[in-house]
């Protein structure tokens, strides 16, 4: 399991990288390690998401 600390170190250089398109990334890397069998793996990318929605900040209107 990674720490969370290089959880939100991943996070913040796909998220400043990619921007939102990051997002999407991970849920899609999520994705696919569920696919494979990998739910370790699928989760730390669900980490990921969850970190770089809460950088992204709230919608608005």
């Amino acid at each position: 399991m990674i720490s969370e600390i290089k959880i939100h170190t991943i996070a913040r250089q796909m998220f400043e990288k990619h921007g939102t398109a990051a997002i999407a990334q991970a849920a899609q890397n999520a994705l696919a390690s569920e696919r494979k069998g990998d739910a370790e793996e699928a989760k730390e990318w669900r980490h990921i998401e969850d970190a770089m929605k809460m950088m992204r900040g709230p919608h608005q209107s």
